[in-house]
This record gives C-alpha cells, structure tokens and sequence, in this order.
C-alpha cells in the first residue's frame, strides 16, 4: 500500500513538473511575441496564461488584458484584429485608421520580428537555464575511474578495486585518460606501478598493473 501510495505521489510530482516546465515554455514563446510585437507597432488585445475558464485578469494602460486561465496547458497572445487565439487565419473586419495596429496590417518586416520573436525567446531561456546549471553544478568532468578488473596473473600484483578515481599513475598527475596514455610513454618497464587513487574518501597508494603491459612486436623467421 505505501509503495503504491509512494508511486502515485512521485507520478503526481512528474506531471506537475511537466506541466509547470510546460507553462513556462509556451509563457516565454508568447512574451516574445507580444514584446516584439508591441515594440513594432502591432497591439496585443489578450495576453493569457493557459486556457479555458478566467481565473484572474487585469488590464494595463496599454488595454491589453493580461490574464490567467484555468488550463496552464499552453497559453496565447491575441493581437488586434485576429479571429482566434491562435493568430491563425484572415483578420476580422478593422478600422482602417486602427489596421498599421494589427497583425495583418503591420509592415511584412514587423510581422516576420513578432513571428519569429517566439522561438528566438525559447532558444535564448534554453541558454540561460543550461548556463545556470552550468554555474551552479558545474560542467561534466570525465573523471578517470577504475571499471571492471580482469583477473591478473599471479605474478602481476593488483590491488585497484572497481570504483577507485585515479589521481597519480607513478609520480605523474591524471586528470584525464589522456594522461594515462601518455604516462606509459615514461613509466620505466616494469609489471607492476604505485598507483595513487581516491577510495571511499581517502586517497591511498597502491599497487597495480601497467596500464600498457609490452607485447610481442613481431616474431622474425627461424629466430628460436
């Protein structure tokens, strides 16, 4: 029962989430075309969050009406002039004197800035929400960390484990797997290097393997 109970609640979390993530999208997408839009010349008559029912509205100097509906899924900007939410199909009937003020009655150039104003607003919030993970979590690190480990001959000592993050291969730093490779190019030849690693919160040296074990380069005719 409170595994089901636990389940419901983190699908309820999940839709929330989606539908507030959803909100916010489609919020920006219209702000950019209203703004441009404004800025342009073209009047916006409705700004609304979601659809349906009014749950809140007010009216700024401008006579736009800024409002919240019940549905959040998505929302609308209506200029003047349009026949529906959507700014889809031939304007309704307009003042002349007022059509510079429509969608349909605005320069092409106006049109093609409030058309395009939408997209251009979610790409720049893209950046701005992956910029700020980017600042508050930081960016990927490929840390260098001990996978799965063969089985290593009796001669050969290993005591890496699955897990460890590799910090020094003899006396040289790794940061990164580049850096393994290019250890072995100085490593003097030998089965077994220290091997500095960070495990369970403690940085230990031990003894492991050399990364790049020599191998038979090539076998000349009648040589044994």
């Amino acid at each position: 029962m409170l595994d089901m109970i636990a389940q419901t609640g983190s699908t309820l979390w999940t839709l929330a989430a989606f539908v507030v993530a959803l909100a916010v999208i489609v919020t920006v997408h219209e702000y950019g075309h209203y703004i441009v839009g404004r800025w342009s010349g073209i009047r916006a008559e409705v700004f609304s969050v979601g659809f349906g029912p009014r749950l809140y509205a007010r009216t700024d100097r401008r006579g736009t009406v800024w409002q919240v509906a019940a549905l959040p899924l998505g929302g609308y900007v209506r200029f003047q002039g349009d026949d529906n939410a959507a700014s889809a199909g031939p304007g309704q009937a307009v003042d002349p004197a007022l059509r510079r003020q429509t969608l349909q009655g605005a320069p092409l150039w106006a049109r093609f800035a409030t058309l395009l104003a939408g997209p251009v607003f979610n790409f720049v919030l893209s950046i701005l929400i992956f910029g700020g993970f980017a600042i508050v979590q930081g960016l990927p690190v490929d840390e260098v960390r001990v996978g799965t480990i063969s089985e290593a001959p009796p001669a050969i000592t290993n005591d890496l484990r699955p897990g460890d993050r590799i910090l020094a291969l003899g006396d040289l730093p790794v940061e990164s797997w580049r850096d393994i490779g290019a250890a072995t190019e100085t490593l003097a030849a030998a089965t077994t290097h220290p091997w500095q690693v960070e495990r369970d919160g403690q940085t230990l040296t031990v003894a492991g393997p050399d990364p790049m074990p020599a191998r038979i380069s090539g076998v000349a005719p009648r040589s044994a």
